[in-house]
């Protein structure tokens, strides 16, 4: 309703308990002012949440699985969703795609696709800090999580028909890109079925999981996820002083992730195809770790 009642062109968005840095409207509307395709910028949100583990890990998964990960879907022009946490909008772009879509469990990764479907350009900008708060229990985590799962799966689900079209081939490597982390998350499940079901039935052989335990190639993703950790905080401590320093938590963080992000898209995935069409998203909002 504020975006339509706006007689400006461009907005900035935030949440109620997010802390904008007051230099970040600045670094945002240069994207807009140079770019006329430009429809929405995205800001780098910083965790303010930081008194237990999780906190902690989220530091580091918010410098590298977001932003890292933005940087690198900037290489072939697309983004997978703006943060809705802290976003600029160029309002006559919301108005060409019909502003956000109250159907939708995650507004902001809906708007990202329609916008860009729309052939409009959606920028990630580093300096725009936007100061957040985050789950710091598992089940405001869980929450949080099951609800982003849902929402990414709407999304692969109501675009699905617009993504054959050649002229949208430019959203095709976003849309595999988290097509292959639901299967991923779907396989990863079934081993987990696979190896709990080995203790009370006989499967055949090929079917045996013996363990659950990480080998070789365990190894190996935890390796590369630790190095990925590293790169992005290096990248990032231009923006924040000493985040470095978190670096020594991250070894915690595909136990306490990886394991969530499977259940959280399992489940994400069934509750959008059982999802009510045409029906309002209501959700409410997990804890964010002050009482």
């Amino acid at each position: 309703a504020g975006a339509l009642f706006s007689q400006n062109e461009y907005l900035i968005c935030i949440d109620g308990d997010a802390l904008l840095a007051p230099e970040a409207t600045a670094w945002m509307m240069g994207h807009f002012l140079n770019g006329p395709r430009v429809g929405a910028v995205t800001g780098n949100p910083r965790i303010r949440t930081r008194s237990t583990l999780l906190g902690k890990i989220q530091v580091g998964e918010f410098s590298a699985i977001i932003g890292l990960i933005k940087r690198a879907q900037r290489i072939y022009g697309r983004l997978f969703t703006v943060s809705g946490v802290v976003a600029g909008f160029r309002k006559s772009a919301l108005q060409r795609v019909g502003y956000w879509s109250n159907d939708m469990i995650t507004e902001d990764i809906d708007i990202s696709w329609k916008l860009q479907l729309d052939h409009w350009d959606i920028r990630y900008e580093p300096n725009a800090l936007c100061w957040i708060l985050m789950p710091e229990t598992y089940r405001g985590l869980w929450r949080q999580r099951l609800r982003w799962a849902q929402g990414g799966s709407e999304v692969l689900l109501r675009y699905f028909r617009k993504l054959g079209l050649w002229k949208s081939r430019r959203m095709w490597p976003v849309y595999l890109e988290y097509f292959i982390s639901v299967f991923w998350s779907y396989m990863m499940m079934l081993t987990f079925v696979l190896w709990l079901l080995g203790y009370f039935v006989n499967l055949p052989d090929d079917l045996i999981i013996p363990s659950l335990l990480p080998s070789w190639g365990g190894v190996l993703l935890g390796m590369t996820c630790l190095l990925q950790f590293a790169i992005s905080l290096a990248i990032d401590s231009r923006y924040e002083k000493g985040i470095a320093r978190v670096y020594y938590w991250m070894i915690w963080y595909p136990l306490a992730y990886w394991i969530i992000a499977v259940f959280t898209t399992f489940f994400g995935l069934i509750k959008a195809l059982l999802k009510k069409r045409n029906t309002r998203a209501i959700w409410t909002s997990p804890d964010r770790g002050i009482r």
